[in-house]
């Protein structure tokens, strides 16, 4: 008996010798089922990430059809890191874009067709950070856009001469707040310099302000979808009016995302657009993937590095040149109020576009 008892104390003694040496201390039950390993790691949740393996340079591509004001355009872009702390990040974002051609007929910024290609450039200064538990992240940017213009014929049926390229240019600032499900974006887009450009021998354009508020909800981890209003003045007061903006995005796989957008305001009426983006050197934090060995999406944590939105300067052509003659006889000069041309061609615009 003694002998037994004996050997169960060398047997249970071994066996907590040979547990208190696994590694990272993991259980029994997690040494034969792999799965509750994964589990265990998943429990750690935000307060187990390392800001300085998530948040890392990342770079790609973006690209968007035309919108309120909006060129079709594509061009790279990338997100730099500039300090990385426990729980912040300030950062630099940059973007260069080609602008591209107006669809045929179909002005993006009312009556002059966008036409030609020019590059456009964005760049944001900001600090992220998150709260105590990390259930929310905050921050802050500032930046520059500026966006040359090339432009050609009139789609109101008025024949136009002198092209002009304008030169358009913003400030700009952002608000952002997102938790796991809720995202909030409030922004400010102010035009400086030659706000009011002449692009023809008929019609001068102008750069607008504009400010918003942008609310998102996670669908699923994949699926975001976002309301917002946003006020607009500018190009003589032709454009001055609220609006809204409603947006659907999706991430495909690790960096990659496509997205629809439908505005609708009195200047620009209803819009339709879609953009697709992809970021090079992003990890499961940094985007959402199907593949199981990358790490847990976290959206709090996955918002640290995203690129920060609405970067347009965004342009309106309603107003009269100074010198054209409207079509009442009377000069632009002596009108005060810019005046709209309405043709057969704007009442019948290509379908899904405009309605």
């Amino acid at each position: 008996m003694q002998s037994c008892i004996r050997l169960s104390l060398s047997l249970t003694g071994t066996a907590a010798l040979a547990l208190a040496s696994l590694p990272f201390g993991i259980s029994p039950a997690a040494a034969q089922d792999p799965e509750a390993a994964s589990t265990e790691a998943a429990d750690l949740g935000v307060m187990g990430v390392n800001l300085r393996d998530a948040v890392k340079f990342n770079y790609g591509f973006q690209g968007a059809l035309q919108g309120a004001g909006t060129p079709n355009q594509a061009g790279l872009g990338a997100f730099i890191p500039l300090h990385v702390g426990s729980s912040s990040v300030a950062f630099v974002d940059v973007l260069v874009n080609a602008n591209f051609n107006d669809y045929g007929n179909y002005s993006s910024i009312i009556n002059t067709d966008v036409s030609g290609t020019t590059f456009s450039t964005s760049t944001r200064l900001g600090y992220r950070w998150l709260n105590g538990n990390r259930s929310w992240m905050f921050g802050v940017n500032a930046g520059y856009d500026s966006r040359p213009m090339a432009t050609g014929p009139a789609d109101t049926g008025v024949t136009v001469t002198n092209s002009q390229t304008g030169f358009f240019q913003q400030v700009s600032a952002g608000v952002e707040a997102v938790s796991n499900s809720w995202n909030f974006n409030a922004y400010a887009l102010v035009p400086v310099g030659d706000t009011e450009q002449q692009l023809n021998s008929v019609y001068d354009g102008g750069a607008l302000d504009t400010y918003g508020l942008d609310v998102g909800y996670s669908i699923t981890p994949e699926l975001r979808a976002s309301v917002g209003y946003y006020y607009q003045s500018g190009d003589l007061g032709a454009a001055d009016g609220s609006g809204v903006r409603g947006r659907l995005a999706y991430n495909l796989t690790n960096g990659l995302t496509v997205g629809a957008n439908l505005s609708y305001d009195q200047a620009f009426e209803t819009r339709v657009s879609a953009d697709i983006k992809y970021r090079f050197g992003t990890n499961g934090y940094g985007a959402p993937s199907i593949r199981k060995q990358q790490p847990v999406v976290i959206p709090v944590i996955q918002a640290l590095s995203t690129t920060p939105a609405n970067r347009d300067v965004r342009v309106h052509d309603a107003g009269w040149a100074v010198g054209s003659e409207p079509a009442n006889g009377q000069s632009a000069a002596s009108q005060q109020v810019p005046v709209c041309c309405t043709t057969p061609a704007e009442e019948n615009p290509p379908p899904f576009y405009k309605f």
